[in-house]
């Protein structure tokens, strides 16, 4: 009985030693492989900002197709003699306005 008791104990210091060694040998293995997170978002940062060029340009030219599409739905309206005229044209101008001036903000806003 004292035999297997002494093999038992040998067993569970074996294993207590081994969680020792794989714990410390994984957190050396997780510092070497970690990275800094700092150049990782600053990378991140760059080209999300190198897209608002290309996106406020979009935006300009939605704009100005919202605006031609706007001024043929006004035409056809006065030319028809509708009453809502100048609402539909105040909606249509309105919009372009606004996309023109969130993309002149989008672009001040971010200093691009």
């Amino acid at each position: 009985m004292k035999r297997w008791n002494w093999k038992l104990k040998s067993f569970w210091r074996r294993v207590k030693r081994l969680n020792g060694s794989l714990l410390v040998l994984l957190f050396f293995s997780a510092v070497a492989y970690s990275q800094d997170g700092v150049a990782g978002i600053n990378e991140a940062n760059q080209k999300v900002r190198s897209y608002f060029d290309a996106g406020t340009e979009l935006m300009y030219a939605v704009g100005a197709i919202l605006g031609l599409i706007g001024a043929v739905k006004v035409y056809q309206k006065w030319n028809a003699g509708d009453p809502d005229t100048g609402k539909v044209a105040a909606a249509w101008f309105g919009s372009c306005v606004f996309l023109v001036v969130v993309a002149t903000v989008i672009k001040s806003f971010f200093g691009v």
